[in-house]
């Protein structure tokens, strides 16, 4: 299993590096409530799937207590509904996925390779 080398979204640059990213090879946001056991679940087992090596994908955390705002920036400019916690898949600057709860399962990932 390959551990997970999160890039953590922190800033609005980071957040337009990970969407320019999403142009050179799938990238994968997780949107975490650091406050909530269901998110924190959610966490643990999407870890625990992850089977993705550096050059597969691009996976990006976002801890949403602290980064309200980048949160809500990623529900507007990506289309879709705020969830957390929330997994979305991003390719060439668009949603092309995005999960929440106990849907969210890294095994999907390999569908946008």
């Amino acid at each position: 299993m390959a551990s997970i080398q999160w890039q953590h979204l922190e800033s609005d640059r980071d957040l337009d590096q990970a969407i320019q990213r999403s142009h050179e090879l799938p990238v994968v946001l997780f949107k975490h409530s650091t406050r909530c056991s269901v998110s924190s679940f959610a966490l643990r087992v999407f870890e625990q799937q992850y089977g993705y090596e550096s050059g597969q994908i691009e996976p990006y955390f976002l801890d949403l207590i602290r980064h309200r705002d980048l949160s809500n920036r990623i529900a507007k400019e990506l289309a879709i509904h705020h969830e957390s916690p929330q997994m979305i898949v991003v390719k060439d600057g668009m949603a092309v996925y995005d999960t929440s709860h106990s849907q969210i399962n890294a095994e999907v990932l390999k569908n946008y390779l």
